[in-house]
């Protein structure tokens, strides 16, 4: 191979050596413990049991319970996610006086720390926090919303935060896809009578789709992957209604020191995300064929 053809890969290699180090190495043998009997206890070896870790996880009814929590998660959040930014991102769209001052309105949760966004939510759902003082103030309920320990509303205020926390985020995404868009579409849109909130669902949303699918697959990988907000708020309770498939590993690695049964649940949960990206691409390129 000539020289020229090996500089890309020579600029490439320390990029490549750190990845593998840090995420290719630690996958291989997270897959690897799956196959194992691995309890943190570095003087013994990983005790190879073939699938009696999956075996073990299609009877386990916490996991099963997590899982669907997880799903869930996406159901509800996913949704929302990819269609309230969107018309928040046309609202800021605009030439209007001060509209810059809400624009970083509604971003600054994004810029918050979970830890932080977390504990503040945790008081504002308290018996006595300001949501409830709100309710009785519109005597609404005398007695509060038990938010977080309720088994039925709990895991819906979790999510609640999930939400608030990423509007501005893919806000910020739709607001650049706004802007490629030649203001000339709309005016002539006007003329053929596609005026207000009608042209937005003639126009924006047809040329909008590669955001709208980015969004989808961003925020589906990222509601599967929540554990901060679970970890502040609830901890997985009351009675495991608000517990993830990400706070179960970290129940079984970190609190159980089961290695590999948490590497076995990390797989599945990997397997999840990864079809989830296969669906975007194979939408995306269905998309281009079409000529959106």
């Amino acid at each position: 191979m000539s020289t020229s053809r090996l500089t890309p890969y020579l600029f490439l290699l320390p990029a490549l050596l750190i990845l593998g180090l840090t995420v290719f190495y630690p996958a291989l043998q997270a897959f690897y413990l799956s196959f194992t009997r691995y309890e943190f206890d570095i003087t013994q070896p990983p005790l190879w049991i073939g699938l009696e870790n999956f075996q073990r996880l299609l009877s386990d009814r916490l996991f099963w319970r997590t899982l669907r929590n997880t799903l869930l998660y996406l159901v509800i959040v996913v949704p929302i996610l990819v269609v309230v930014p969107l018309g928040l991102a046309i609202l800021v769209n605009r030439a209007l006086p001060g509209v810059s001052w809400f624009r970083a309105a509604y971003y600054t949760p994004v810029v918050i720390s979970m830890v932080v966004a977390g504990i503040a939510w945790r008081w504002l759902y308290a018996e006595n926090g300001l949501l409830n003082q709100l309710l009785r103030w519109l005597h609404l309920s005398q007695d509060g919303v038990l938010w977080l320990t309720s088994p039925q509303l709990a895991l819906f205020s979790v999510m609640a935060v999930t939400i608030w926390k990423g509007l501005g985020y893919y806000m910020v995404i739709y607001l650049a896809g706004l802007q490629t868009i030649p203001t000339d579409l709309y005016e002539a849109g006007a003329i053929d009578g596609s005026d207000g909130w009608r042209r937005h669902l003639d126009i924006t949303v047809p040329l909008m789709r590669p955001y709208l699918f980015l969004v989808a697959v961003i925020s589906a990988i990222a509601a599967t992957k929540v554990f901060e907000e679970v970890y502040i708020m609830t901890q997985g309770g009351p009675r495991n209604s608000s517990k993830t498939l990400v706070y179960y590993v970290y129940e079984r690695a970190f609190q159980d020191l089961e290695i590999s049964y948490a590497c076995t649940i990390g797989l599945v949960m990997f397997l999840i995300i990864l079809t989830l990206s296969v669906i975007r691409l194979s939408v995306s390129r269905k998309t281009e064929d079409l000529g959106f």
